[in-house]
């Protein structure tokens, strides 16, 4: 079976391939909130949606982006502080290989991009082997060829008072790797990423690590009890094509993100890096993405013939710009597995146009099917306002009735962005509400429920939960910038000792042995079994030293009452860290 699909993919990539000789391609900005941001804020002072991409999917192609900037500088007509122009500069020399000849160099505007200096050219004559470029430690561009080579670190040092023996307090990490991004004959773009990880981490971040080693957002992990430290490897990479000009086809393992927000209750980069295969349209206004994943069940029985278990998920996402300013997109997901009758992926539904519940009752399974729609709106040239709406599943004779039945399964999120909020120039502002109500995402087993490599694919959190997440940014200089969040979350957990009934926060476990022991099937809100309010307040500053080296200092207060001791616990952290070409990690939860 799976020999067959190989073959089917190997056919369809050679197909594909064939057609693409005269279409452009670009790789992928690698997903990064302080970066996507900076992006967020120019698309919401442009006041209109960006041409080359939707800010609902992530991550964005580096040639669209700079187009963004093209944009901005050909109009003249939006109101950039002199902190906009540095991140324009800073943009366009982060993806320099599309910058030749796509502005007009008499443009105005564009005479007042700020330089902060921190690269100088060599003398007339000379040309440097490494760091031709700031943004690259080594590259090549050429009609031919585009290579950009780039080392990357991260190196932090910290204090967590949570841990139970004073030895553990001292936190420490390192990252050492490289990226590797490019083109070939302009046409097949290609990245691969790779670094070695090992530290002691906060306390909360390791509390994974006794029943299967992992961390947060990666996969596999070695946890070494003498010194509580963590090991691990990160991986990621893809190769991409355009087999027709408004058809991009993107294949490998990465991460792939729908939404606006800080979380998002679609699909996040929350869990580790899965294997893909993703296909995006666009047709004037419309954008239609299919995405088809191969993932890991973590769960009981999670492994066959020492191989861990498969599961698979199929999602696609349509949206259109109902005005310049307004977007709307619906999805459908299902997630399944085919473990018991001995199959792999079912070619169902590698249908890219089909009802994926249609499919799902055709067959005759009970694959976990999720339907929702989102959207975003620009307002004003000074904010934008964003939301998720996902239903796992409902009974209509129930779901307005108040009656709290357990199938109403649904998440919601709403949230707003506001640039130079309240009128001081490059101070940002954004809050969010995230609403889950219990079991959602989950199903009988972990080949269907809504997770990889035992990590939820949307909100870490999981289900059972309200939270509201405030975040202010402030870049303060050419070189600082301040990070506030705060983020106040009210979930109802299981116990974590004895016998006990599934509450519906835990998305791993099986809905089947939820808790009836109010009303029957009736009576389940959000907060049920054991309730912890979590208080997390995060305050970072981030001083740039040159393109992509940083320095962060960073304290962090985290605070989870609960009337179960083994729940509440209480953390003050700092950390002090050199980071080059790597993103900070935000691990808010």
């Amino acid at each position: 079976m799976y020999q067959g699909i190989i073959r089917h993919l190997f056919t369809l990539f050679l197909a594909l391939t064939s057609l693409s000789y005269v279409h452009a391609q670009s790789s992928f900005i690698p997903l990064n909130d302080d970066y996507y941001h900076l992006i967020d804020r120019l698309e919401i002072k442009r006041g209109k949606l960006s041409e080359g991409f939707n800010y609902n999917i992530k991550p964005f192609e580096r040639k669209a982006v700079v187009s963004l900037t093209d944009s901005i500088l050909k109009e003249g007509t939006v109101n950039l502080t002199d902190r906009d122009w540095e991140t324009i500069d800073y943009i366009r020399e982060d993806s320099w290989e599309w910058t030749n000849g796509m502005i007009s160099t008499d443009s105005a505007q564009y005479n007042r991009l700020a330089r902060l200096g921190w690269f100088k050219s060599p003398p007339p004559g000379k040309k440097r082997k490494f760091w031709e470029h700031p943004a690259d430690l080594y590259s090549i561009h050429n009609k031919d060829f585009d290579l950009h080579f780039n080392f990357v670190t991260t190196n932090f040092i910290g204090k967590d008072n949570s841990y139970d023996t004073t030895r553990f307090n001292t936190l420490w990490g390192t990252s050492r790797g490289v990226e590797i991004r490019g083109m070939i004959n302009n046409k097949l773009g290609f990245y691969t990423y790779v670094a070695d990880n090992q530290g002691r981490f906060p306390r909360y971040i390791g509390e994974h690590k006794i029943e299967d080693p992992r961390f947060p957002g990666e996969g596999l992990a070695k946890y070494h009890e003498r010194n509580g430290s963590f090991d691990f490897l990160t991986a990621r990479g893809y190769i991409t094509f355009r087999p027709l000009k408004s058809v991009n086809v993107k294949f490998g393992h990465d991460y792939n993100v729908f939404g606006s927000g800080y979380r998002s209750l679609i699909l996040s980069d929350n869990s580790s890096p899965y294997l893909f295969l993703r296909l995006d349209t666009q047709l004037g206004k419309f954008h239609y993405t299919n995405l088809w994943t191969s993932m890991t069940n973590t769960g009981k029985d999670a492994f066959a013939e020492e191989l861990r278990r498969k599961k698979f998920a199929a999602i696609h996402h349509l949206s259109v710009n109902v005005t310049d300013k307004l977007n709307i997109g619906v999805f459908e997901a299902e997630v399944f597995n085919r473990d018991s009758v001995g199959g792999g992926y079912d070619l169902n539904y590698l249908n890219p146009i089909i009802f994926y519940r249609y499919v799902e009752s055709y067959i005759g399974s009970q694959d976990n099917a999720l339907l929702g729609l989102d959207f975003r709106w620009l307002a004003g040239k000074t904010a934008s306002v964003y939301g998720q709406f996902v239903l796992d599943e409902f009974l209509s004779k129930e779901l307005f009735n108040g009656s709290k039945f357990w199938g109403n399964k649904y998440s919601l999120q709403l949230g707003a962005k506001y640039v130079d909020a309240f009128g001081v120039p490059n101070l940002d502002f954004q809050a969010e509400f995230n609403l889950v109500r219990p079991y959602t995402y989950s199903h009988k087993d972990g080949g269907r429920n809504y997770m990889h490599y035992g990590q939820a694919l949307a909100h870490p959190l999981g289900a059972n939960f309200r939270e509201f997440v405030g975040i202010l940014r402030y870049k303060a200089t050419s070189r600082l910038t301040v990070y506030g969040t705060l983020m106040s979350a009210m979930q109802g957990k299981n116990p974590t000792t004895g016998d006990y009934m599934n509450f519906g926060g835990d998305i791993s476990k099986n809905y089947e042995e939820r808790s009836i022991n109010r009303n029957g099937e009736y009576g389940q809100k959000i907060g049920q079994g054991i309730r912890a309010t979590t208080l997390y307040t995060d305050l970072r500053l981030t001083y740039s030293l040159a393109h992509n080296l940083f320095l962060d200092g960073r304290y962090l207060i985290r605070k989870i009452s609960s009337v179960d001791k083994n729940v509440a616990v209480n953390s003050n952290i700092f950390t002090f860290a050199i980071r080059y070409n790597m993103a900070f990690r935000q691990q808010t939860f």
